[in-house]
């Protein structure tokens, strides 16, 4: 996901993607964790997405603090 992806999510899709994706996290690591998955990279990807969608989530909540 991109982004300008991340950026066009309403903010409820946004909280909802956050939560899917920390759980496909969870599930990826706990697998990898009894057997190896076939590219651990993905993990690191997921990572990083989790955190554009929190980092979004943050300036979201700072401008309309603002």
């Amino acid at each position: 996901m991109k982004n300008a992806e991340i950026k066009e999510l309403s903010n409820k899709e946004l909280a909802a993607r956050i939560r899917e994706e920390r759980a496909g996290l969870t599930k990826m690591v706990l697998n990898h964790a009894v057997s190896p998955v076939e590219n651990p990279n993905i993990i690191k990807e997921n990572k990083k997405l989790i955190a554009r969608l929190l980092t979004e989530q943050r300036m979201r909540q700072l401008a309309n603090v603002q």
